[in-house]
């Protein structure tokens, strides 16, 4: 399996810097990239300084396809893992491109595209397994649950963390102290569920 894990708003690759290493003790390798709508909250974002102007969210679906071009060439099961507005394109890469595509995380997905039923009906034609959830305000659990109601896999499940914050941060012991492990054990049982056994490198 390889995990491609897609950033937030504001951030870049640094988002994963010690998510990363978990997934790979846990068996997994994974490519976290810097796409073209971000920025500096977990340190440098590479692509995003390259531009003179501000992207759009739907831009970067750009980034996430060519990860996936990549992805698909190393020849082994891709699962894509979104973070906030990337928790949104992962259903729109995933419906326009499911050759190789194992299964989506997605953490904090929601909306945020200008049509506002865009996600959603991306999500009505994934079906691979598919792991949702947010943080723990009714809001964001609300959106996730639509769009997870929309997609016909059938694994799927919604986290509703005791502790949870925005995107995948949510992951981040410094971020999210009273969240973090219990929400690594959520998403990891749902990881291996997934794939069957895992040997870690």
């Amino acid at each position: 399996m390889l995990i491609l894990l897609f950033h937030q708003a504001g951030s870049g690759k640094g988002e994963y810097a010690t998510i990363a290493p978990r997934l790979a003790a846990a068996g997994y390798s994974s490519l976290a990239i810097d796409q073209r709508v971000g920025g500096p909250l977990f340190g440098v974002n590479a692509t995003a300084a390259r531009f003179d102007r501000p992207a759009a969210y739907l831009e970067a679906q750009r980034d996430l396809e060519a990860a996936l071009a990549w992805g698909r060439a190393q020849g082994l099961p891709i699962i894509l893992w979104g973070s906030s507005y990337s928790a949104a394109l992962v259903f729109r890469v995933a419906a326009a491109h499911p050759q190789g595509v194992a299964a989506v995380l997605a953490f904090s997905p929601g909306e945020y595209l200008d049509n506002k039923q865009a996600v959603a009906h991306a999500a009505a034609a994934v079906r691979v397994p598919v792991f949702v959830t947010s943080a723990s305000d009714a809001g964001e659990i609300a959106a996730a649950r639509a769009i997870l109601a929309a997609s016909p896999a059938p694994l799927k499940r919604q986290y509703l963390p005791r502790a949870g914050i925005h995107g995948s941060s949510t992951l981040i012991p410094v971020k999210n102290a009273a969240g973090a492990a219990g929400n690594w054990v959520a998403m990891l049982d749902f990881l291996h569920r997934v794939s069957g056994p895992t040997t870690p490198s």
